[in-house]
């Protein structure tokens, strides 16, 4: 099991939370979806979960991810 922890744009609130955890919930090899609102923090859990494919998927949502 491994975790990635990224910094994303554009969170706000409760629904913004909920797309990104349904989003990345469905790619391969992620098993779990954490985000903390209030610092923009995604904390992505799974078997080898693939960083790009996770950050295509959180631009995508409109939430990309912070340099």
């Amino acid at each position: 099991m491994s975790t990635i922890e990224l910094k994303a744009s554009n969170i706000k609130c409760g629904g913004c939370a909920s797309a990104i955890q349904e989003g990345l919930g469905s790619l391969p090899g992620v098993t779990g979806v954490e985000v903390d609102i209030e610092t923009g923090t995604v904390r992505i859990e799974g078997e080898n979960p693939d960083r790009a494919a996770i950050t295509a998927k959180l631009d995508e949502l409109g939430y990309p991810v912070a340099a």
